[in-house]
């Protein structure tokens, strides 16, 4: 059988393992929005470098939540050049207090972060000053690979080890899944097939529970169907103090 098609059924392995053991880590963290849309509260999301990749997914997407807020650090996008400078910028001590400064956390609000290792510097000061204001962090990580590797940072703290709830990925140690005879490193990473259908599962659920009591959800709808500008026009009215990205 082809590795591409042995990829696909690793994916849909981790997929199910994801399913099965991580319902109640996925309930708690909708809980926690459900609780931050409840009581007038902000959400944001924060990634570095590809990790950053769950923060475009979740913002200003149709079917999604248009309370979520990414915190935007260009110098840890992939839009950055030299691209090096991403890695560089992660493991650069005090950029993550600077990023968590300048975002407008209040206690009470929820922030979803994912780190594959949970290891670099720049999401260990950004979850630490977050908490200091009181903000409850979500952790989509790695929890294997996490715990194979050291922190770089100056707490010796990785990041599941500072989140109030931690969401395994299962994926390999190093993200990267398919061996290939006669190459030794890994091809094909797992973290944002899995990192995004976490974040969406978190969505869905958030939604569902909203339903249940008689929140209307603040959704967004696809601005090329007919009436969507217009339904999103008025989202924006309606929740402009919780929505940062405008």
């Amino acid at each position: 059988m082809s590795k591409h098609i042995d990829y696909i059924t690793h994916l849909q392995a981790l997929l199910d393992t994801v399913k099965n053991e991580e319902k109640a880590s996925i309930e708690a963290a909708s809980e926690a929005l459900l609780e931050a849309i409840r009581s007038h509260h902000n959400i944001f999301v924060f990634g570095a470098s590809h990790a950053g990749i769950i923060s475009d997914e979740l913002f200003y997407r149709a079917g999604g939540l248009a309370l979520i807020n990414p915190v935007v650090a260009p110098e840890l996008e992939l839009s950055n050049r030299p691209i090096t400078m991403t890695s560089q910028m992660e493991r650069l001590d005090g950029y993550g207090t600077l990023l968590a400064e300048k975002t407008p956390f209040q206690a009470g609000d929820v922030c979803i972060t994912h780190s594959v290792s949970g290891r670099n510097t720049v999401m260990i000061d950004f979850v630490l000053a977050a908490k200091a204001k009181g903000v409850k962090i979500i952790a989509i990580t790695n929890l294997t690979y996490s715990k194979s590797v050291e922190s770089r940072h100056s707490s010796h703290q990785r990041l599941f080890e500072l989140a109030d709830i931690v969401i395994d990925n299962h994926g390999d140690v190093g993200d990267a899944t398919m061996t290939l005879k006669g190459l030794d490193q890994k091809v094909a990473p797992s973290s944002t097939v899995v990192g995004a259908t976490i974040a969406n599962s978190i969505v869905v659920r958030t939604v569902e529970r909203c339903l249940e009591e008689a929140i209307d959800p603040p959704i967004f709808y696809s601005a090329n169907l007919d009436g969507g500008d217009e339904k999103n026009k008025r989202t924006f009215e309606t929740y402009q103090k919780h929505i940062f990205y405008m």
